[in-house]
């Protein structure tokens, strides 16, 4: 006789499959009676699963939305396209989508099966990635996103070797705080008890990241949050070039051709504004580039200089 905790998690993925059921269908795939099938779709009620019901002698049933996300029951090549697909997203192929997918896949990879784990790996590890122009951020192992992430929410010291511009590599030990995508690259905000102070460390120069299995006492972030933590620790070694400039063409079209590094307004049905901070003006060069529409610099003057240059560049490129 089946389980019948067993048997609902097998009604669950039925009707997550397809939108409509006949009762009779479901008993039948179940095996089990309509009285007992009536019996399942109230246990999955209980749970907090909206089963509509369609009365009648032809009645059905249908797994409704609800008002919140309930838990999921996945195949393997579900689980595996939903985490292959949330792992791009962390490493930054879709907007506005990193920091979310990395909270995503700490709640997915602890749960996955060691065997689609193993098939996971081996497909990113085969797959070569081309990201858009717009991402142009030092590539994260996504593995390492989700490490660090489940280290800040379960309170675990992290050790890790850190190789930081112009210094030679590093063991640390840190109590990790919190992961900030920033600019285009992401950081760790973290209390480094070895130094008695917070710090920032990007996780593109991070290696052979582990958890140490040591808890520990959170402590009182010195800033309003950890993203302006970073910003604070970033202002006090640069002063960014504030890049601002009017494209001949909707913030539609514009937003998904420059892609998240830099603020769209909407201006009128064929015009937008671009705002964007940076320290290389060839960055905001390319950007205006991949516009593929008339555009007018605002500011500053050295980015009109740098495209002149581009430009003479192009037309010898062109003549040649």
């Amino acid at each position: 006789m089946v389980d019948p905790t067993s048997r609902a998690l097998r009604l669950l993925s039925l009707m997550q499959g397809r939108r409509d059921w006949a009762g009779a269908e479901l008993a039948g795939r179940l095996g089990v009676s309509l009285r007992t099938l009536r019996r399942d779709v109230d246990r999955l009620r209980e749970l907090g699963y909206p089963v509509e019901a369609r009365p009648g002698v032809d009645g059905g049933y249908r797994l409704a939305a609800g008002a919140a996300l309930p838990p999921l029951v996945l195949d393997d090549d579900e689980a595996m396209a939903l985490t292959v697909g949330l792992q791009a997203a962390a490493a930054g192929a879709g907007a506005g989508m990193a920091e979310p997918s990395v909270r995503a896949l700490t709640k997915v990879l602890p749960v996955l099966p060691a065997r689609l784990r193993r098939r996971v790996e081996a497909l990113r590890a085969m797959t070569v990635p081309a990201p858009p122009w717009s991402d142009g951020g030092p590539a994260v192992d996504p593995g390492v996103l989700v490490a660090a992430a489940q280290a800040c929410r379960e309170t675990e010291r992290l050790e890790f070797t850190y190789t930081a511009a112009g210094r030679p590599p590093a063991d640390r030990l840190v109590e990790p705080h919190r992961l900030v995508p920033l600019g285009r690259r992401w950081y760790l905000v973290a209390y480094d008890p070895s130094r008695g102070d917070w710090r920032t460390f990007r996780l593109d120069r991070m290696s052979g990241l582990r958890g140490t299995g040591a808890r520990f006492a959170p402590r009182p972030l010195p800033a309003e949050d950890a993203a302006a933590f970073v910003r604070a620790g970033m202002d006090q070694f640069r002063t960014p070039t504030v890049v601002e400039a009017v494209v001949e063409a909707p913030a539609a079209v514009v937003r998904d051709r420059v892609g998240r590094w830099v603020r769209v307004t909407d201006e009128g049905p064929d015009r937008c504004r671009l705002h964007l901070e940076t320290d290389d003006l060839d960055w905001p060069a390319l950007v205006l580039g991949a516009t593929r529409a008339e555009f007018s610099v605002v500011a500053p003057d050295e980015l009109r200089e740098r495209l002149a240059e581009w430009s003479a560049r192009f037309a010898r490129a062109v003549a040649g």
